[in-house]
């Protein structure tokens, strides 16, 4: 009479002890301990301003996140190509003047000695990410594509707050949404200058200026 239940029993207790990102199609880019799977374009060390002689790495985990100081320009790739997908991202900012940083998507491996060519924000789109929540939306704020597309609302909050943004990127259409907000829907196939970007690639995260931190990082791959 009670082995049914009991089965039952187990059966919820095994289902619940799964990660959501197993059970909905998402796939973990980060594991919370290292950058197993990730590879840094561009500088990877800096020298302690402290102390000249030494240097420290630009790119670190500390305390289950993924931590840029911001020390030089260059971005985290994540080492696998996506075509269309949605990839959500926790990130924030430090409360400092000139904090900066980004998330490149559908992008190619980014060359120092090539810059212009090579980076997100010109081979195909940077979504930027900066300290300025009361900032009227242009085509240089947070959350736009960045010199392209401007947002048309403005929906994260100030540093050092966490944001939540999720990229969704299908076909031609990139669709943006932070923290629960749609701020950006963009069709590139009906822009004469930017119906050529790609349609598949890298996804990166960027060190520019000041420290930026990033924690659940992870894609969800769209199949037809």
């Amino acid at each position: 009479m009670f082995r049914p239940v009991l089965a039952l029993a187990i059966v919820v207790v095994v289902a619940c002890s799964l990660p959501a990102a197993e059970k909905d199609g998402w796939i973990e880019l980060f594991n919370g301990k290292n950058l197993d799977g990730w590879v840094i374009d561009g500088p990877t060390e800096f020298k302690d301003k402290a102390d000249a002689n030494k240097m420290k790495p630009l790119w670190s985990v500390n305390d289950g996140l993924i931590r840029t100081t911001g020390n030089g320009f260059g971005f985290l790739r994540y080492d696998k190509e996506f075509k269309d997908f949605v990839f959500h991202v926790e990130y924030r900012l430090m409360k400092e003047k000139g904090s900066n940083s980004g998330i490149g998507i559908r992008t190619r491996v980014f060359d120092p000695k090539k810059s212009t060519d090579t980076r997100p924000s010109f081979f195909s789109y940077e979504v930027q990410l900066l300290d300025d929540a009361d900032a009227k939306p242009t085509v240089h704020t947070t959350g736009s594509l960045y010199r392209y597309v401007s947002p048309t609302k403005t929906a994260h909050k100030p540093a050092p707050e966490w944001n939540t943004i999720e990229i969704e990127c299908k076909g031609p259409n990139i669709r943006i949404n932070f923290n629960g907000t749609d701020s950006l829907d963009f069709d590139q196939s009906k822009d004469e200058k930017l119906k050529s970007k790609p349609l598949s690639g890298y996804v990166c995260l960027q060190s520019h200026s000041k420290q930026a931190e990033f924690r659940n990082v992870r894609i969800k791959p769209i199949t037809k």
